[in-house]
């Protein structure tokens, strides 16, 4: 679901060509009925399953956006020239990646492209983050991120983040506790990639709301491949969930199926 930063966080969803404000639909029914197809993001190849939130199997095999080192960036491939796809390589890898602190179900650690600041941090469902180095390249991040996860957690608990229980913390005191843990890491990392390719910086943090009016006390899931339809009455979004009074459906999981999102009057 695109959204912008905002007081709350302001979401749409894509149906085919429109898109759904779907802010506005908070406190009406809606019904997502999936017709059984899911089309391949890439190249648009009807697949029984989704691979990799909406790759066909050939897709996922062979784009560099599937790569093991996509969820282990430390094991990056480029400089060894064998990146499956080096001129995406170019523009997704060997740029400039904030490694940072979010505050989503407690404090966790993790990494993203600069030009995905705030949208991964909605994404996460942060109530708060901040960055805490940039690094040159997505493997530099990935290194900074495993000495990291030595101290902090690079998980989100979804269930906690989706019922609201998110405790208050000093990201800021988080960042200087953390930075001085990690320090002989970071001096290692710049003998061997050069003092400017990591840059610790003082910048403040992000403050995060979203539009919830209920919170759900259990956490249930809706599940399309095992019931095409979810119905309920929109209580809030965080993240990419849409939080419904009879569960919650994770949109990003359902990349790629067709589906028809409809709305109906409040009764």
């Amino acid at each position: 679901m695109p959204a912008e930063a905002g007081q709350p966080v302001d979401y749409v969803i894509q149906v085919g060509d429109t898109r759904v404000p779907l802010n506005d639909m908070i406190g009406y029914p809606v019904q997502i009925d999936y017709d059984g197809i899911i089309r391949c993001i890439h190249c648009d190849r009807v697949t029984k399953k989704s691979f990799g939130q909406g790759y066909c199997y050939p897709c996922f095999r062979k784009l560099a956006a599937c790569d093991s080192c996509i969820m282990s960036p430390e094991k990056c491939h480029y400089h060894e020239g064998t990146c499956r796809e080096p001129e995406w390589g170019e523009t997704h890898c060997m740029v400039e990646h904030v490694v940072y602190l979010a505050n989503s179900s407690g404090l966790k650690v993790g990494i993203t492209r600069a030009s995905q600041v705030p949208t991964r941090w909605i994404d996460q469902g942060a109530v708060e983050a901040i960055p805490i180095l940039r690094v040159a390249t997505r493997q530099l991040a990935g290194f900074v991120e495993v000495a990291c996860k030595e101290h902090v957690s690079d998980r989100t608990n979804w269930r906690a983040m989706l019922k609201g229980d998110v405790p208050e913390t000093d990201l800021a005191a988080e960042r200087d506790r953390l930075l001085a843990l990690i320090a002989d890491d970071l001096e290692q990392l710049k003998a061997a990639h050069g003092e400017g390719a990591l840059q610790a910086v003082d910048e403040r943090g992000l403050g995060l709301s979203y539009p919830v009016q209920v919170w759900p006390q259990k956490v249930k899931t809706h599940n399309l491949d095992k019931e095409p339809s979810a119905e309920g009455t929109l209580q809030g979004i965080k993240g990419q969930y849409l939080m419904l009074d009879t569960g919650v459906i994770n949109i990003r999981k359902y990349t790629g199926y067709d589906v028809r999102f409809r709305v109906f009057p409040k009764t």
